[in-house]
């Protein structure tokens, strides 16, 4: 398999802890998103991903996938000896939903190309000062994690839905990762850090995270 991947992506580092905790191999090919005016609008790339976006996953066969998401559904489901869901229906969609709480409620708003646009210059209005753009980011933070924080209050886990990290604790730690990178108090998430933590003292998480990869800057 090939990775297309950059090293700060959020959603590239999910599908790398994915990928590493199944234990499968892949090769990484770097799309950076800000060299140049971003490698992942050349015509090369986006004959392979025509939404622009990284990551995308070629498999052994050839096909290209593309969203995080997708990308891990896809995993699980053709290597479910390692599992990235819990056990259980009714588990799974919770967990789903978790991860979907991040990934399509917070994450979105708070992108490179979202944050990006903010502080363009517009016809109408000047753009964003960065104490504006991270006040936005922080805003959002604080909405999705304050609910997933009430969501956990009773739970009996190591992780967010199961005794092993799933989906749902790949999207916590790379979300994290996002927040403190923008100096987002998160004293208020005890729960959240307390399985961020727990998630980076694995190995194939660890591996995963943003400063380990090959293409750091």
């Amino acid at each position: 398999m090939k990775l297309y991947t950059y090293w700060r992506s959020t959603a590239a580092y999910r599908v790398r802890m994915a990928l590493n905790l199944k234990g499968l191999a892949y090769d990484a090919e770097s799309v950076h998103l800000v060299k140049g005016g971003g490698e992942q609008h050349s015509a090369t790339y986006r004959a392979l991903n025509p939404q622009g976006l990284v990551p995308a996953l070629v498999t052994d066969d050839g096909d290209v996938i593309t969203q995080s998401m997708a990308i891990m559904e896809y995993l699980e489901a053709e290597h479910p000896e390692v599992a990235l869901l819990p056990t259980g229906a009714v588990a799974q969609a919770q967990c789903r939903a978790m991860a979907q709480m991040i990934v399509s409620d917070v994450h979105p708003l708070n992108n490179l190309r979202v944050l990006q646009y903010l502080k363009r210059p517009h016809s109408d209005k000047e753009g964003w000062q960065q104490e504006q753009v991270d006040e936005w980011y922080a805003h959002w933070i604080h909405q999705g994690f304050t609910a997933l924080e009430q969501m956990m209050t009773d739970s009996k886990y190591d992780f967010m839905n199961a005794d092993y990290p799933c989906i749902s604790d790949i999207c916590l730690v790379a979300q994290i990762y996002n927040a403190q990178r923008f100096n987002v108090p998160l004293d208020a998430y005890p729960k959240l850090s307390a399985i961020n933590v727990r998630c980076l003292t694995l190995d194939a998480i660890n591996q995963a995270r943003p400063e380990n990869q090959f293409d750091a800057t």
